[in-house]
């Protein structure tokens, strides 16, 4: 079989499955091949030819090379991945630290500063020294061509590498070697591609996206062609805030906006339209379309739409498994047709994950931890909340438990020193929490000050993580706030008409109020019905299911995971949960099927 290109696998209910394209009868067509592995991918990038890093929550990473033995990798224990880039010869691994860590062959390309600029790297992860030196918090990373972009301190931008991707004029090398530089701040976004050589990027004040780097195929968008743009230029025809993504190949870019709108520039048999232009142009066959992902390659285009339609384009005729192979056009975005044995997973949409390298495609079913989206969301919904935070005439509704479990301080703490003294704006308080519920640092500047005159520690540590923080709250017994009444008696129909019998034996399963709530749907709509004044503090549970399986599923809405110990039926919690995700409602993207079904592999269970 030839592999001429890659496709992933993953998520929830499916195992890691490694795919290629196999040439059947001149038409390409995608087939699964036997290599299985049970771990669910969080993101793949891919440098040069067909090498990839996998990244594998919460901090392992694996290599693969081209018919070579793939290697393993594993940050520290106190660093989770935050996110992943990559270069030709270059991976970048940024951590929720704001660390940097880096796998390059520095042989090849010196694209950001290296524990050892003069020998390859890729036996183990290093650290790119120069920020935490510098004591710049990293927010998020970009690469393009022999260049690495670095957004710190929330809006300051900062630039290494060879520069081939974004020529500025204020970049200069230092004791000879391409150490970050920085540029200028009130940055709010950044965008590139592998393999590119322009790079964009928006603005707060004012909102404006601008672009730099080498613009011979007018890839810049900035209304004309020809050599190096050294300065940032103003891409006029759109504003910084229309803008939902922007990536560039070797001589083109592709611009997205939040309506999903889909433009290309550049070179003309690589941008989709045909024929060269120098500023952005709407794409014709994509008009209709509302796109909500983008990846380029160096010469490959791909984008999906909100209705999970696939669709390709670029220099390589039969690169893409098309509807119309016969009438392919390079210059022309086609439908590419999912596998079947891949469509059957799509439940819902935004699953399916795109990604382009030098000379590969990719496509996988995206895992998400589903609690900081539940908790956002019951957040923004503003119910069952039993408390307030702000300064008077700005009281904002909150959720007690979540607030002390976040910052270790009582919400009566937090009212005095922030706010008593009216020592924080609204604008700062919604920052903060938007970090409480969501681990977002939306306003860098903002949320400094407020974690500074809390005595907290910025940027928060990874031991200071939701997912953590949410995990030790389980073990807080005396914070919880809500009781499941669990009936432990064996009743049969006989006993139906039995009044004494009908109260049963109960067990409590204490929870906190908030979790059921921002977990559970069932949860919610049952109070709904209940009137939050009298105070509601317990529920029966009706369900019939043991006690076992019952705290079984509460921890999992703590930690994301099922946990089982030596006394507990296997069988039993699987069967009596393998409905838990539509009885309860859950969140449809959860991983805990997945979670049901390593139970079930690891007692093997049919």
């Amino acid at each position: 079989m030839k592999k001429s290109s890659s496709l992933y696998l993953s998520g929830s209910k499916e195992e890691f499955s490694f795919v290629t394209q196999e040439k059947k009868n001149n038409l390409p067509k995608w087939t699964e091949t036997n290599i299985k592995k049970t771990q669910t991918i969080k993101k793949i990038v891919s440098g040069k030819s067909s090498n990839f890093l996998v990244w594998k929550k919460p901090n392992k990473l694996e290599f693969y090379e081209k018919d070579k033995k793939k290697r393993k990798y594993q940050l520290p224990k106190n660093e989770t991945i935050k996110d992943l880039v990559s270069s030709r010869y270059t991976y970048l691994i940024l951590t929720e630290s704001g660390k940097v860590w880096s796998l390059a062959d520095s042989n090849r390309y010196k694209e950001v500063p290296l524990f050892d600029a003069n020998q390859s790297n890729f036996e183990k992860i290093r650290p790119v020294t120069f920020f935490e030196e510098k004591k710049l918090f990293v927010n998020s990373i970009i690469m393009g061509d022999g260049s690495g972009y670095y957004l710190c301190n929330g809006d300051q931008l900062y630039v290494s590498g060879m520069l081939f991707c974004g020529m500025m004029r204020n970049v200069q090398y230092v004791t000879g070697e391409p150490m970050p530089v920085y540029v200028q701040d009130k940055v709010i976004k950044i965008f590139a591609g592998i393999n590119a050589t322009g790079f964009f990027f928006i603005t707060s004040k004012p909102d404006l996206l601008y672009s730099c780097g080498n613009n011979s195929f007018g890839q810049l968008g900035i209304g004309y062609a020809g050599g190096f743009q050294m300065t940032p230029t103003d891409v006029k025809n759109f504003k910084g805030s229309e803008i939902l993504t922007v990536s560039s190949g070797l001589s083109y870019s592709i611009l997205i906006t939040n309506e999903g709108q889909t433009f290309g520039c550049g070179y003309q048999t690589r941008n989709g339209l045909g024929v060269r232009k120098n500023i952005f142009t709407l794409i014709p066959q994509l008009k209709k379309k509302k796109a909500v992902q983008l990846a380029t390659g160096i010469r490959r285009t791909l984008v999906l739409t909100d209705q999970n339609e696939l669709y390709g384009w670029g220099f390589d005729k039969g690169l893409f498994p098309t509807d119309e192979c016969n009438n392919w056009n390079r210059n022309t975005p086609s439908k590419i047709s999912l596998p079947g044995f891949f469509t059957k997973y799509l439940e819902s949409k935004d699953q399916i994950r795109i990604a382009c390298g030098s000379f590969v495609c990719f496509l996988y079913l995206d895992f998400k931890n589903t609690l900081s989206e539940d908790l956002r969301i019951l957040y923004e919904s503003k119910k069952f909340c039993d408390c307030e935070i702000g300064t008077m005439g700005n009281q904002i509704p909150v959720h007690k438990a979540i607030i002390e479990c976040r910052t270790k301080l009582t919400i009566d703490q937090i009212q005095n020193k922030l706010f008593v003294e009216k020592s924080i704006n609204k604008e700062q308080t919604l920052s903060f929490l938007k970090w409480i519920y969501s681990d977002e640092i939306s306003d860098f500047g903002k949320l400094e000050q407020t974690f500074n005159l809390l005595e907290l520690t910025f940027p928060p540590s990874v031991d200071n993580t939701l997912e953590k923080d949410i995990a030790q709250l389980y073990k807080d017994n005396d914070s919880k706030d809500f009781k499941i009444l669990v009936n432990i008696d064996d009743q049969d129909e006989e006993e139906d008409n039995d009044e004494e019998d009908k109260k049963g034996n109960y067990e409590e399963i204490p929870v906190h109020k908030f979790i059921l709530l921002a977990r559970s749907g069932l949860f919610r709509a049952m109070f709904d019905y209940v009137n939050e004044k009298d105070n509601t503090n317990q529920v029966q549970d009706y369900t019939n299911k043991s006690i076992k399986s019952l705290e079984i599923l509460i921890k999992y809405f703590y930690t994301n995971s099922i946990e089982m110990t030596t006394n507990q039926d296997p069988e039993l919690i699987v069967d009596e949960l393998s409905d838990a995700v539509e009885y309860y409602q859950l969140n449809n993207q959860c991983n805990f099927e997945n979670e049901l079904l390593k139970i079930k592999k690891q007692f093997e269970l049919n």
